[in-house]
């Protein structure tokens, strides 16, 4: 096993990098909720992790050893291609809005595709996991009709925590505009 570079500390060692890319990095004004913040002066490695452990699909990014993004892929989010060369997610967990500006439409449209699959598996291991949990639990009580009831959980009364959650920014707020080229100049140049 290769050790982990400094970089990549608070990682689980059983979490690979699956696919990355070169993008500037920014984050949603906490303040305003409209303008972007950049969060890296340059462009950034970005990168697609899993962890076969618990079969969570992460992305990550560091500026340095400065963690700039840590986001678990859920399967409510959505990624929105917000122009040729900028995207955009809502991670209600960390409460931000993550934007990147790639060098080429080409990258861009590689880190959505790998997005929707990544998202996509991570709904599919949500509802394995489901399943699992369903056919391990224990009945409570049955019935005089012979009928088998399952216990009642605060997760079946209130939903699970992901349809609790209500984030003020949500998957369907309206998408951001992209950082101007006037404004941050070095968003268009090739990485």
């Amino acid at each position: 096993m290769v050790l982990l570079r400094p970089w990549l500390a608070g990682l689980n060692q059983m979490e690979q990098p699956i696919f990355s890319t070169r993008a500037h990095v920014f984050q949603i004004d906490p303040n305003t909720k409209k303008n972007w913040v950049p969060t890296s002066k340059h462009a950034v490695t970005v990168s697609y992790f899993y962890d076969s452990t618990r079969n969570v699909y992460r992305i990550i990014s560091l500026d340095g050893s400065k963690a700039i993004i840590n986001s678990t892929i859920t399967p409510n989010m959505t990624f929105t291609k917000t122009s040729q060369k900028f995207g955009q997610w809502a991670d209600s967990r960390a409460n931000t809005v993550y934007g990147l500006g790639f060098s080429s439409e080409h990258h861009l449209s590689k880190f959505a595709e790998k997005f929707q699959e990544f998202k996509e598996a991570a709904r599919l291991a949500k509802e394995k996991s489901q399943e699992k949990m369903e056919l391990t639990s224990t009945p409570s009580q049955e019935s005089a009709g012979g009928d088998i009831q399952s216990p009642l959980t605060p997760e079946s009364i209130n939903g699970t925590d992901d349809e609790r959650t209500t984030p003020e920014v949500t998957q369907n707020s309206e998408p951001r505009a992209e950082p101007t080229q006037n404004a941050l100049p070095f968003t268009h140049r090739c990485a």
